[in-house]
């Protein structure tokens, strides 16, 4: 079910390079569709929103946004166990995620600049989970809580709801992330009613989250308008292996991200050419028995990957190469060779660490960069929530001091107002009357360096 190709032929550096390009995602099939949508629900708002709701999802919601959601009685519904284990994923991603915070920073410089940066959360956030399928608690936890740690006071769950006792865990997730109303609609009408705002459903600044490919395709055309997260793809793993590595435990790892999707990308690179033979034998024996096996066939079979490699400094050339969104390093001294690895967007370091963990409760946000995108981009975290606004104040000895280097630089660039703005401050404009005496003085006294 894995394709092999071995070091140093012609076959292993074309996949690798076309696998790099993978992220490539081509939206002309849906973008049309996508575009007619987001010109709809901008013009006529909810109607627009209900209508493709109907067309599509085959349903008509009765009220668009839900903000008394009984999120803390929808907990105390679940089974005791689901009860303790959503709880005790929210306090292990709030904790980790509490250290991103950025209280910002202020100094004065040695001329007397008072400098900063000040840092405040947005005001309001959208976070999208995918319906359909299946229900992605995690992904409501992994996505909101962020939000909720960097201080966001609005944060709008779209999502597209069932109706019935099975919203209960979405529910409880969203009560546990801070959520504080629930949009209960999917597709592109969703993305496109956070950016733009409908008659209920309120505008966001940012908005997060994965989905289909009509989603990801109006989350790019609607930036701009707000800031997103990023474009996500399929999923995709990356198990780096040696000789010490179990077979039976890379098939899992791999068959935990082939189980997501037939287009998810379940992917190897190893030093050991017997291992791969017994990884496969292990893919077969556990692939049968899942509940979701003919997804996680389909996506081996289409983009299943095996890189038979001689040495560990091609384990870490292979990786960066193929900048994977998880990165399992099933390898003698695992963070060594991370260290090596420049690009993954979530290493699990050792064979003890299952991908799953980090997937549910680890702490970091599962919400990762794909297709390649790890090469520039970063988990969803705190600082995604958050705006960001420079601070300058000047007295009039520094502005003296640097008068000088400000008009020479803005004549060199030919903007003469720009040079005129600081004069007439000091009261030496070409034409102007000097308006402060003192700092005119000081500009007019002041010796360049």
């Amino acid at each position: 079910m894995l394709r092999r190709f071995t070091e140093d032929t012609p076959e292993f550096a074309r996949t690798l390079s076309l696998l790099a390009d993978r992220g490539e995602e081509d939206f002309s099939r849906v973008e049309p569709v996508v575009r007619e949508v987001i010109a709809a629900v901008r013009a006529r708002g909810d109607a627009a929103v209900l209508e493709f709701t109907e067309k599509w999802d085959h349903r008509r919601p009765k009220t668009l946004l839900i903000r008394d959601y009984g999120g803390e009685a929808a907990l105390s519904r679940l089974p005791p166990e689901a009860q303790r284990a959503l709880s005790f994923a929210a306090a292990r991603i709030a904790k980790f995620h509490e250290r991103q915070k950025d209280a910002g920073f202020s100094y004065e410089d040695e001329s007397g600049v008072r400098l900063g940066l000040r840092v405040s959360p947005v005001a309001r956030a959208g976070v999208y989970a995918p319906g359909g399928k299946a229900r992605y608690p995690s992904s409501v936890l992994m996505s909101a809580i962020p939000a909720q740690v960097a201080g966001v006071p609005e944060i709008v769950l779209a999502t597209p709801l069932a109706g019935d006792a099975s919203d209960d865990v979405i529910f409880a997730a969203a009560h546990l992330s801070g959520v504080t109303e629930i949009a209960d609609v999917g597709g592109a009408q969703a993305i496109a009613a956070l950016a733009y705002g409908t008659q209920s459903i309120p505008r966001c600044d940012k908005i997060v989250g994965p989905g289909n490919a009509y989603v990801a395709c109006a989350k790019r055309l609607v930036f701009g308008a707000c800031s997103i997260d990023s474009i996500a793809g399929p999923s995709e793993i990356l198990v780096v292996a040696d000789s010490s590595a179990d077979a039976r435990v890379i098939a899992a790892d791999l068959l935990s991200q082939a189980e997501h999707d037939e287009a998810a990308y379940p992917l190897l690179v190893c030093t050991d050419a017997s291992l791969v033979s017994a990884v496969l034998s292990a893919l077969e024996e556990q692939v049968g028995s899942l509940p979701k096996a003919a997804i996680a066939r389909a996506s081996l079979e289409k983009n299943g990957y095996a890189f038979i490699v001689s040495s560990r400094a091609s384990l870490s050339r292979v990786a960066d190469a193929l900048a994977v969104e998880h990165v399992a390093f099933h390898v003698e001294e695992p963070e060594a060779l991370f260290a090596e690895v420049r690009s993954c967007g979530a290493a699990f370091l050792g064979h003890l660490t299952p991908e799953a963990a980090g997937d549910y409760l680890a702490g970091p946000s599962h919400v990762l960069p794909t297709g390649g995108a790890v090469r520039f981009g970063a988990p969803l975290g705190v600082y995604d929530f958050v705006r960001k606004s420079s601070l300058l104040r000047y007295t009039p000895s520094a502005l003296a001091e640097h008068a000088w280097a400000i008009t020479t630089l803005a004549r060199l660039e030919g903007l003469e107002a720009h040079a005129r703005a600081v004069e007439v401050r000091g009261g030496t404009a070409g034409n102007g009357t000097a308006k402060n005496d003192t700092v005119g003085n000081d500009l007019r006294g002041v010796r360049k360096p």
